[in-house]
C-alpha cells in the first residue's frame, strides 16, 4: 500500500482492537480512538466530541466497532462528512437505516464497507464457486458429477440449503438479538449467491430470550425458483457449529445428492477455530476499495449487507 491513510476508530474492544492492529500493520495512522473514557452517563459516545473531531480533522476512513446499536449514528455522521466507513456487522439495527446509509455513501461517492468476515472465508468462497457451477450446469439441462463418487445432478432437480450457526454463550454482542448478531452472516452468504429481489421469507421465529432463531426462505422467481433455504442460529448452544448443507431433490421428492460443508475447523474440544484469512481478506478488500479498485463490487457488497439487515428485522414471531 503506497498511500498512508489516516483513520479514526469507534470502539476498541475485541473486534476494534483486531481491526486496528491489522490496519496499523498496513501503515494506517489512527488519529483518535473513541472508547469507554469518551462515553457519557448514558453509555454513549459524546456526540459533540465526535462531531467536532471528525469535522476538523483530515480523516480518510472510520472504523466502527462500537456496540451495534450505535453503528447507524456514527456511520451516518462520517458518511455525511465525506469520510469512508468500515463498520462491523450489523450495518444498522433497522432495515430502513441500513438502506439510508447505502444511499448516503453512493450519493457522497464514499466507501461503505460492512465487516462480515464470513463472506471472505476461503472455505465459503470455494464452496460458492463449486455450488454455483453445480446449479448452473443443472439449469442448462446438463448433468454434472462430483469428485470420485460420480453422483449425477439431474437437470430437473431443485435444491435445498441449510445454513446452521451455533456457539456457546458469550457476553459479547448482547445489545442486539441473535438475528442481528448471527443470522446476518448467513443471510449475507446467501445473498452473495441469490438475488434479494427473488427471495420470499416464509417463516421466521425468534425465541423469547432472543438467543435462537429459525428462518425459511423460498426462491419465488428467477432461474432458481422453487429452491428453499433454511437458517438456524443459536448463541446459547451446547455445541459449536458453522455449516452449509446441500440437498438436491428430484421431481418425485427423492434426494439425488446431498453433502455438508463446515465453514471452520474444530479444535480438540469441539470448538470452532476461526479461519484467520477471513479477517485478513476483508481488510485487504477494503484497502483495495480505498485505492479505487473494485468500486462496483464494493457497492454491491454494501447493498447486500443492507438487504441482510432487512431480512433479519422483518416482523418476527416468538417461540
Amino acid at each position: 500500500m503506497n498511500r498512508k491513510y489516516k483513520a479514526v476508530l469507534f470502539g476498541n474492544g475485541t473486534m476494534g482492537e483486531r481491526h486496528r492492529r491489522f490496519f496499523e500493520y498496513s501503515g494506517v495512522q489512527f488519529l483518535k480512538i473513541f472508547d469507554l473514557e469518551d462515553l457519557d452517563d448514558a453509555g454513549n459516545l459524546k456526540t459533540s466530541l465526535v462531531d467536532e473531531f471528525v469535522s476538523n480533522e483530515k480523516i480518510d476512513f472510520a472504523v466502527i466497532a462500537s456496540p451495534a446499536t450505535t453503528h447507524y449514528q456514527y456511520a451516518k455522521l462520517c458518511l455525511e462528512r465525506g469520510i469512508s466507513v468500515f463498520v462491523e456487522k450489523p450495518l444498522a439495527t433497522l432495515g430502513e437505516q441500513a438502506q439510508e446509509l447505502v444511499d448516503l455513501a453512493n450519493r457522497n461517492n464514499v466507501i461503505l464497507f460492512v465487516a462480515q468476515s464470513e463472506c471472505f472465508n476461503s472455505v465459503f468462497l470455494n464452496f460458492r464457486k463449486h455450488f454455483m457451477n453445480e446449479i448452473g450446469t443443472a439449469g442448462s439441462a446438463a448433468c454434472i458429477f462430483r469428485d470420485a463418487t460420480h453422483v449425477g445432478i439431474a437437470a430437473n432437480s431443485s435444491f435445498r440449503l441449510e445454513f446452521r450457526r451455533e456457539h456457546k454463550y458469550s457476553a459479547r454482542c448482547r445489545d442486539v438479538n441473535v438475528a442481528l448478531d448471527l443470522l446476518v452472516h448467513d443471510l449475507s452468504l446467501c445473498l452473495s449467491m441469490f438475488r434479494y429481489e427473488d427471495l420470499k421469507v416464509e417463516k421466521f421465529t425468534v425465541s423469547k430470550n432472543e438467543d435462537r432463531a429459525k428462518m425459511q426462505i423460498n426462491v419465488a422467481k428467477g432461474a432458481h425458483a422453487g429452491a428453499e433455504f433454511d437458517f438456524i442460529v443459536d448463541r446459547n448452544s451446547d455445541i459449536d457449529v458453522r455449516t452449509i448443507s446441500v440437498e438436491f431433490v428430484n421431481d418425485d421428492g427423492s434426494s439425488s445428492c446431498d453433502y455438508s460443508v463446515s465453514l471452520a475447523p474444530h479444535n480438540e474440544n469441539g470448538e470452532v477455530v476461526h479461519i484467520s484469512d477471513s479477517l485478513e481478506n476483508e481488510h485487504k478488500f477494503f484497502l483495495k476499495l480505498m485505492a479505487g479498485a473494485c468500486s462496483e463490487w464494493g457497492r454491491r457488497a454494501a447493498q447486500c449487507a443492507a438487504n441482510a439487515v432487512k431480512l433479519a428485522t422483518i416482523t418476527t414471531a416468538s417461540s
